[in-house]
């Protein structure tokens, strides 16, 4: 596995951001007061990654005592066509910002948000990434299928793609 724990916190958010650039849904696993964990799907909010993901959600969301009581989750993003996978950690907190609201607000929002930006029951969910896993396939299939009759042919093991580890703690 290829390790990229050496590279700088700004190559790390790099890294990451070109992998789940335009991966509009994440999966986002907590671990509840039972230690059982949960998924459910997120809208990843379009903002420039910074190192921090940004989500819109409820204030009675059924998953916020898992976040409050146990703050590390997972997002699982998966982009089928480009054949890439990441896995990404780190610490999530239910945060009233306002102004980060209204920068990330989308029209689209009101079938959650009746009243809008302003709606009384919207509160961010804000998830500060410190590592991710990733594997980068290569995105055709042809070439997938080739690489694996050579390998079969030569004796040689398949090469699936990049995979790694990057670490965006500082």
């Amino acid at each position: 596995m290829k390790d990229n724990l050496s590279l700088s916190h700004d190559e790390g958010v790099r890294k990451v951001a070109s992998l789940i650039k335009g991966i509009k849904f994440a999966m986002l696993a907590t671990t509840n007061y039972e230690g059982h964990i949960h998924t459910r799907p997120m809208t990843t909010q379009q903002a420039t990654f910074d190192g921090t993901l940004w989500f819109f959600t409820t204030r009675n969301a059924p998953f916020r005592q898992d976040v409050d009581a146990h703050p590390e989750v997972n997002l699982a993003y998966v982009d089928i066509p480009g054949n890439a996978y990441v896995s990404v950690c780190g610490q999530a907190a239910f945060i009233d910002d306002h102004a980060k609201a209204e920068e990330l607000w989308n029209p689209s929002l009101k079938a959650w948000f009746p009243e809008g930006v302003n709606d009384p029951n919207l509160i961010m969910l804000k998830v500060d990434v410190h590592s991710a896993h990733y594997w980068d396939a290569p995105s055709s299939s042809m070439v997938q299928l080739m690489g694996m009759v050579k390998a079969s042919l030569t004796g040689e093991r398949y090469n699936a793609g990049e995979k790694g580890k990057v670490s965006l703690q500082h």
